[in-house]
């Protein structure tokens, strides 16, 4: 095996041209050299730069060598020390100048490190030596370019193009060449030549309606572009650009006509239609009924697709379609768990249709995925109180308001809440408790001194306090249907019912669809004593939808039953 090692090393110096040998063959001097740059070799395969590069200046010390010149250049890269790397190539190119493979590493480092002087010269070397390869006649140009020989740069890729023909791509490199030198003519001659032989190279075409536009001549770019589209229809992006064009002179049928062929263009991806639509929804303060095609083709195009549903469900909320709205970014959320800000605007929606079921279900869901928002505990909190699931109520809230930092009217709605949960157990103690806490944090909160009132009359208790409350609430918000029928409910629980009546009908003056409000209304007629109006009001409550316990009895007996909790 030794001897098989000294071989191949005996190989690689060979090639490199570094061992210097006698007439008669290697002197036995020459080994101690070869061992050392052998074992070199190894190291730097294993990926041991550090020890590679002892043995390979062990290999300089015994005699300068460009093969080992060379080995220590690829080692100080390989640990990125570009200016150490340099000093070696250096150093094996001044040995060994007629070494093309060094010329190639110096010409190629000089460019890397921006010395596009010194890279120009050595490529040139290169060039001269092998003027077929494509490669190295690239790089001259490309240095060329950089130290602003334009002309010089074109002739290499002129030289290049006979190696490898006509190509879209070194046509429009040249195309920008003459640009620069200001030879408009010979930049479009280029792209036309290559238009020839690539009829349908969409970005050769592309590259020429830029061209134009940019130099104002605006009539030969929107020729160019509809002849690109019609060449090349499945090319998204130019029905994107002529799109935009038709927009900005009022085509809009045009525009309508491109962007649908557009959004169904491979080339154009999700994003960008997200983008477009965005963008849309964002300027327009009414959205054309073609939009809208347009949203339900993305969907119909991405149906597994989260964005593609929250978009559409940002548009049908612009249309007023709320629960369509709220069904769409629902389906969204099949996709997609882990956007918050789709869940937060479920969850929202949910709340504000009064759909406390999907509410219940979905703010769980919610904090499987994001545990540490308050929010959503208080939401859930809210649910469970409608659904009556007061003990789950009170857990939510309270792990809820452990995780409120610095927001008290948050943490003032989650006390809310808890005292809601409270006094629906029975709690009536801690229901008032939680409640004056609440009222501690946000002392200015309508909802939370209507809600207390409401509550407080409910339970019969604390009524003067009560009508306290909400008289602060009405001083500022007169003209609110559901305070106007707390203070009724606290009026009627004084026995006050004229008064109750009062309020009652100011309230559903103000929202004759609310069942709660209608309901009370037909309890104040009844303690009135006009049992008609009382039948009739209980009766429309009942078609309104309205779930009391003894709205049945009242319906049936033609009187007035006290409400169970």
């Amino acid at each position: 095996m030794r001897g098989l090692s000294i071989l191949i090393v005996l190989f690689l110096l060979a090639s490199c041209r570094s061992v210097k040998k006698s007439p008669e063959g290697f002197s036995t001097k020459d080994f101690p050299f070869i061992e050392k740059f052998h074992e070199g070799v190894r190291l730097k395969t294993r990926g041991q730069i550090n020890d590679a590069i002892v043995k390979f200046e062990e290999c300089i010390a015994i005699r300068p060598d460009d093969a080992a010149y060379y080995a220590l250049s690829e080692c100080y890269l390989m640990k990125n020390d570009q200016l150490r790397s340099a000093e070696y190539i250096k150093l094996a190119v001044k040995l060994d100048p007629k070494n093309i493979w060094y010329t190639q590493e110096l010409a190629y480092m000089y460019f890397e490190s921006g010395n596009f002087a010194e890279a120009v010269k050595n490529f040139e070397k290169l060039v001269k030596y092998a003027p077929q390869n494509v490669e190295w006649l690239y790089g001259y140009a490309e240095c060329l370019m950089k130290v602003g020989k334009i002309d010089e740069a074109i002739k290499s890729l002129d030289k290049m193009e006979e190696q490898v023909g006509k190509h879209p791509e070194l046509a429009m490199q040249k195309f920008n060449l003459y640009l620069q030198i200001k030879q408009v003519d010979k930049a479009i001659n280029e792209i036309e030549k290559a238009r020839k032989e690539f009829p349908e190279d969409p970005q050769l075409l592309a590259t020429l309606v830029d061209f134009y536009f940019q130099t104002g001549r605006e009539k030969e770019a929107i020729t160019m572009l509809e002849a690109l589209v019609k060449s090349a229809p499945e090319n998204g992006r130019a029905r994107l650009a002529l799109a935009d064009i038709y927009r900005q002179k009022g085509r809009k049928q045009d525009e309508f006509q491109q962007l649908k062929a557009a959004f169904s263009c491979e080339d154009v991806d999700l994003d960008t239609k997200m983008k477009i639509l965005i963008g849309i929804y964002d300027k327009s303060t009414k959205i054309d009924q073609e939009v809208y095609g347009l949203v339900d083709a993305l969907v119909a195009q991405y149906p597994n697709e989260a964005k593609s549903h929250s978009i559409k469900g940002d548009y049908l909320l612009r249309a007023e379609k709320d629960l369509e709205a709220l069904e769409s970014y629902r389906e969204a959320l099949k996709y997609d768990k882990n956007q918050y800000p789709i869940w937060n605007q479920v969850l929202l929606m949910e709340y504000q249709e009064g759909k406390f079921e999907w509410l219940y279900d979905d703010s769980k869901t919610c904090l499987e995925y994001f545990p540490s928002i308050p929010s959503v505990y208080l939401l859930g909190g809210v649910s469970a109180v409608q659904l009556k699931k007061y003990e789950e109520a009170i857990t939510l809230l309270q792990t809820g308001r452990e995780l409120v930092v610095g927001d008290n009217a948050l943490e003032a709605e989650i006390l809310g809440q808890l005292g809601e949960a409270y006094f629906g157990i029975g709690k009536i103690a801690e229901g008032k408790e939680s409640y004056v806490d609440a009222l501690k944090m946000d002392p200015e909160s309508s909802l939370l001194k209507t809600n207390y009132a409401n509550r407080l009359a409910l339970n019969k208790v604390d009524l003067a306090y009560a009508l306290n409350l909400i008289d602060e609430v009405l001083k500022d918000n007169p003209a609110v249907p559901q305070f106007l029928d707390t203070k009724g409910l606290v009026l009627f629980q004084l026995n006050l019912y004229a008064d109750a009546l009062i309020f009652f009908k100011k309230a559903d003056e103000l929202k004759p669809s609310d069942k709660i409000i209608v309901e009370h209304l037909g309890d104040a007629y009844s303690k009135s004593g006009d049992a008609l109006n009382a039948l009739d009001y209980w009766q429309k409550a009942k078609a309104l939808g309205s779930s009391s316990k003894t709205l049945d009895k009242k319906i049936e007996k033609k009187t007035y039953f006290d409400p169970t909790n």
